[in-house]
């Protein structure tokens, strides 16, 4: 039976302090490419409201070049707490992206410098800056200055093996005036893949006097509970377990305030969820939101019988009507007795 310790329970009883903000919620959905748009943290938030939601990652370089802001910095007024995510490697520009992020709405706003995506990389964005220390700070530095909320960063523990270099980089960004630090326990080496170390966010920790966050293979609520446990951060982000599945923020944050698990949703329950969020994307971007939509369609559709193959008709659709049709005679057949089956391809690559 899953249990809070006590201390662990003691340590996470008070709101989650960023600088002078703060969260009544120690479970923060992560941004996510292509995935945390509003209509899907509008979803996350049914189920996590106090949580901290985070826009897609902004570039910063293209910010400065338009004259209005793109779709996916686009907040809602009453979904707080917010943080607007943004990249690049130019000190001046991000602390531009960053004035235009406060006004709209961003509570806190977080530097990307964990991106491992090789068209971040390149241009000196995401883990890159990892190799240039000197260039974080001074992001770090200037945007700080040139806003008046928190500014976090978000980050890998390394380059590769040979570079594991996020305790020295850690204290950097504190000392220049991050509010906090979201460590991922993986190197850009390691994509997505093998496991995440979370004994080096654990190191951090001991490090650091602003709040650590754990990232990476938090999956479920048992393994949120145990990266705490072992590591001592502050809190967790809940990244590709949310993928088809919007209510893990909810249920790690539901346990760590009561000490109880919620019952997970059934295929029919996530089968509604898939419905709701292909209609509501259609409704916000149109034929786009539609295209869009085909990845989370397929990432709802595990945990009963013909699901591999629903995942393949949906990943198809060419209009919303489409999809509705195939999730609704999906959920007809369910809700008509057919036996749900273990569904053991469960965890998607992000794209």
């Amino acid at each position: 039976m899953l249990t809070l310790s006590p201390s662990l329970k003691a340590r996470l009883s008070q709101p989650l302090k960023i600088g002078s903000f703060e969260v009544n919620s120690r479970v923060l959905q992560s941004p996510l490419s292509g995935v945390t748009d509003m209509v899907f943290r509008r979803l996350v938030r049914r189920y996590a409201p106090e949580s901290m939601m985070y826009t897609e990652m902004v570039n910063a370089t293209g910010l400065h070049y338009v004259k209005e802001l793109p779709k996916i910095m686009e907040v809602d007024p009453n979904e707080r707490p917010i943080s607007i995510q943004l990249f690049d490697c130019r000190p001046d520009f991000l602390a531009e992206a960053a004035v235009k992020a406060v006004a709209e709405g961003a509570d806190t706003v977080d530097i990307n410098m964990g991106c491992p995506v090789n068209k971040i990389t390149k241009n000196g964005g995401g883990s890159s800056l990892l190799r240039q220390p000197e260039v974080a700070e001074a992001i770090m530095r200037e945007v700080v200055k040139a806003v008046d909320v928190p500014v976090t960063v978000k980050t890998r523990i390394g380059w590769n093996d040979k570079e594991i270099t996020i305790l020295d980089f850690a204290k950097r960004m504190e000392d220049a005036g991050a509010k906090m630090i979201t460590v991922h326990g993986r190197t850009r080496a390691q994509g997505y893949n093998g496991h995440a170390r979370w004994e080096w966010i654990a190191r951090v920790k001991e490090v650091l006097s602003i709040p650590v966050i754990g990232n990476g293979d938090i999956f479920s609520v048992e393994a949120a509970v145990k990266c705490l446990e072992q590591t001592g951060a502050d809190g967790v982000m809940c990244s590709r377990g949310t993928l088809g599945y919007p209510f893990l923020v909810g249920e790690v944050d539901y346990f760590l305030k009561t000490g109880e698990l919620l019952p997970p949703p059934t295929p029919i329950q996530r089968l509604e969820c898939a419905r709701e969020h292909l209609q509501a994307l259609w409704e916000y971007k149109g034929d786009r939101g539609v295209r869009q939509a085909r990845k989370h369609m397929t990432w709802y559709a595990k945990g009963f019988v013909g699901a591999a193959d629903l995942r393949g008709q949906l990943s198809l659709v060419e209009t919303v009507n489409q999809g509705l049709d195939l999730i609704d005679r999906a959920i007809e057949k369910l809700a008509n007795g057919y036996e749900l089956e273990v569904d053991t391809e469960s965890n998607f690559a992000l794209i």
